[in-house]
């Protein structure tokens, strides 16, 4: 009589916002026990951000590498085939009883690529076990490259996604003492825009890719009016 194969553990891995120092000794471990390293891949070429970061720690040669395409689009239709191919590529390797590193920039749990593809496994085959493993993210690597608290006492600080919601952004700034606007190089004169009328820009730096070697940092953000600014970018407004 054959005992049914363990079915293997999907792990969310946070390694933080771009310094592979910024690891933490949990994720080191999985990524070392774990026979299939995935990771976010991008379609067009390029090297993916997360990859970049775990190089130090993850020989390709020893490991099972799994890249994964997750499609820029609303599109439902491209979205949930794509979606369903990513699932079914790591349900072949669960299924037979391998556990999978996802390695994520950033934390697994805070506008990652990974909450998707962790409510679609548990949808699909909800007997795959999930766990993350948390991660430092960009607004925390900014605020220390920055040099600036994010709370202190009772002040409220608020992670928002910029968004071409004019109203909504200002109210965000005008409510908190902090505010950390993710991805926001697409509305970024928007922004500036909004800072000038509430006489703030004096209080705004921008960072693109925290604590990496690929990091930039503005901290006068009225010249950068009519830039483009790469994905990774964030905005901290502290009051």
């Amino acid at each position: 009589m054959t005992t049914a194969m363990k079915i293997g553990t999907l792990y969310g891995i946070g390694v933080g916002p771009g310094d592979p120092e910024l690891i933490t000794v949990k994720a080191f471990r999985l990524m070392k026990e774990c026979p299939v390293v995935a990771y976010p891949k991008k379609r067009m070429g390029g090297k993916s951000y997360a990859l970049e970061i775990i190089e130090l720690y993850v020989n390709p040669a020893e490991k099972e590498m799994l890249g994964l395409i997750f499609p820029m689009t609303k599109d439902k239709a491209v979205l949930d085939k794509e979606w369903n191919k990513t699932a079914a590529m790591c349900w072949e390797h669960l299924r037979e009883g391998r556990d999978i590193a996802f390695v994520t920039e950033g934390d697994p749990n805070l506008y990652s690529t990974f909450i998707h593809l962790a409510r679609l496994m548990n949808e699909l085959h909800p007997e795959v076990p999930i766990s993350t493993v948390p991660g430092i993210s960009s607004v925390l690597g900014a605020a220390a490259q920055l040099g600036i608290t994010l709370a202190d006492g009772d002040e409220q600080v608020a992670i928002i996604p910029a968004t071409e919601d004019r109203a909504a952004m200002k109210k965000a700034i005008i409510e908190h003492d902090t505010v950390i606007f993710i991805k926001v190089a697409k509305v970024i004169d928007m922004m500036i825009d909004i800072l000038e009328e509430l006489g703030l820009t004096q209080k705004a730096s921008v960072v693109t890719k925290a604590t990496s070697n690929y990091e930039t940092v503005w901290r006068d953000v009225r010249v950068l009016k009519g830039y483009e600014l790469e994905y990774l970018t964030l905005m901290a407004v502290r009051k």
